[in-house]
């Protein structure tokens, strides 16, 4: 249950994805969260009766009132990614309000974490916003970026004063593919000023699925590959399911209470 989409998944016993379904959160939640649920299991063909367990996470993780437990979309992101890449990594979770850095260790457990929390430069809702002020569709800014052959540097720190910075680049006549990739490298350099980034680093959250030029943008500045999950946007409610399932069996013994994982 994010700040601005919900993400649902159901897997199964060999843990492959069954059902998945991601909509705009809105501004309920708690009925936001049951109709992602149902359209996942729609989409899965799967009867509601045959679920085992149900684990929420994310901004709104306390509003999914049919889940028996939550986890914070920390623990989901390592569960997810661990499962995909298990060893030591860092995770860049580029999400609609927030961005996040976490470390874990080849054990699948947090060893630091790290989170922009005064402005959303470099998240979703920034992009959107950019996209807006250039009369665009926000699908179209990473094919735009690709077709881009001039380097603008965009240096503010924050939506407002980026706006303004890009009206100056219009004004001075500059491409619109230059700008928009000027955006995009903006956005990788918020994220390497969050926290270093060593060994294995794993791309996930909507921005990265919809706008695949940033792994390539932060694969060239790192100089090593970049690494995307499957459906990178899935990868926190998909974690959630993980642990939804090794709940259901018994693994775990953890009561109802507050987040489990204490991340």
């Amino acid at each position: 249950m994010g700040a601005s989409t919900t993400k649902a998944v159901v897997i199964d016993e060999s843990r492959t994805i069954r059902g998945h379904h991601v909509q705009r959160s809105g501004v309920d939640y708690a009925a936001g969260s049951r109709e992602s649920y149902i359209e996942a299991l729609r989409c899965g063909q799967i009867s509601e009766g045959h679920v085992v367990g149900v684990v929420s996470t994310g901004y709104g993780r306390r509003n999914v009132p049919f889940a028996a437990h939550c986890r914070t979309e920390i623990g989901c992101h390592m569960k997810g990614c661990y499962h995909h890449y298990p060893h030591a990594a860092s995770i860049v979770d580029i999400g609609g309000q927030d961005c996040k850095v976490i470390h874990m260790d080849e054990l699948g457990r947090r060893t630091g974490f790290k989170m922009n929390r005064k402005c959303a430069a470099g998240t979703g809702a920034f992009l959107e916003e950019i996209a807006l002020r250039l009369g665009l569709d926000v699908s179209a800014l990473d094919p735009l970026a690709r077709r881009s052959t001039k380097e603008i540097r965009i240096g503010a720190y924050c939506t407002v004063f980026t706006s303004t910075e890009i009206l100056t680049w219009i004004r001075k006549g500059e491409k619109v593919e230059d700008i928009v990739r000027g955006v995009f490298d903006s956005v990788v350099q918020r994220i390497l000023e969050m926290d270093p980034l060593a060994g294995t680093v794993l791309l996930t959250g909507g921005v990265i699925q919809h706008n695949p030029i940033l792994a390539e943008i932060l694969t060239q500045r790192l100089g090593k590959r970049v690494m995307v999950p499957p459906r990178p946007q899935l990868m926190g409610a998909f974690g959630a399911a993980l642990y939804a399932m090794e709940l259901g069996k018994g693994i775990s013994s953890e009561g109802r209470a507050g987040d489990l994982d204490g991340a």
